[in-house]
């Protein structure tokens, strides 16, 4: 794997939400292929992290309308963006999680996901496993692959 800092590869955007903003928004923003997830935040502090699947399993739970802070996954595992992507994809491994919300001083940076990472793995793939959706990113083209295939 090659040791590159992390703060050169992080997604730095808006791609943020707050708590008490409606689910509809987190899931019109999250229809774009270029947002892989929005990453909650009260002020400058990031309290969750809300994905496709968040709002798939709420919505399937539930049809009544509800806020952002109701789905969004809590506590959040961060990573410093004075971390390297060794540590970035140890976190991942580690804690079963596709994305990491990057800080700095306590305050949002940028995110990296498991998709961000592959490029820069050499031919090891990062296995990440999840309780109930096991996956692997294969470093040859970035695809996620389902666990077993």
């Amino acid at each position: 794997m090659i040791d590159v800092p992390l703060e050169r590869v992080l997604t730095r955007s808006g791609r943020t939400i707050q708590p008490e903003a409606p689910v509809t928004e987190a899931a019109e923003r999250l229809r774009d292929p270029d947002v892989p997830a929005l990453v909650v935040l009260e002020d400058e502090t990031v309290v969750g992290i809300v994905t496709e699947s968040d709002i798939v399993a709420f919505v399937a739970e539930t049809l009544e309308p509800h806020s952002v802070g109701a789905v969004m996954s809590s506590p959040v595992t961060t990573i410093s963006r004075h971390e390297s992507l060794v540590a970035a994809a140890e976190t991942m491994r580690a804690d079963g999680v596709k994305h990491l919300p990057v800080v700095s001083d306590g305050a949002y940076y940028g995110l990296v996901s498991a998709s961000t990472l592959a490029p820069y793995l050499s031919r090891r793939r990062l296995e990440i496993d999840r309780e109930d959706d096991p996956i692997r990113i294969d470093a040859e083209d970035g695809r996620e692959i389902p666990a077993g295939e």
